[in-house]
């Protein structure tokens, strides 16, 4: 892979880290505990506490692959970079610059 790929790849992922974060403060506020002393109605406060369920859900999702982007910013210019870990091809640019963190090839993915 060439630098000028891995410099692009670089930016993507700043990019998407920067995103993510904003991504899982704007979700923390969401999630935080509903008072009971709230004057909302029964019903109001189900629906609450169901968007609350779905907003949990979305951030722990958010920082599961906040974590992944991280490891891979950190190991961008390692000789495995950009290599498929089930086959060992190189995985097209394409799928890098949308999804950084995946570590497998399409085929090999979708087995």
């Amino acid at each position: 892979m060439s630098k000028i790929n891995k410099l692009e790849i670089k930016q993507q992922i700043e990019e998407k880290i920067i995103k993510l974060k904003d991504d899982i403060n704007k979700l923390t506020d969401l999630t935080k505990p509903i008072s009971p002393d709230c004057a909302i109605g029964r019903v109001s406060r189900m629906d609450a506490i169901n968007n609350k369920s779905i907003n949990e859900a979305a951030l722990r999702q958010k920082k599961t692959q906040l974590k992944a982007l991280e490891y891979t910013y950190n190991h961008l210019n390692d000789p495995e970079f950009g290599l498929c870990i089930k086959c060992g091809r190189e995985i097209p640019l394409g799928r890098i610059m949308l999804m950084p963190e995946s570590k497998k090839c399409v085929t090999c993915a979708s087995r």
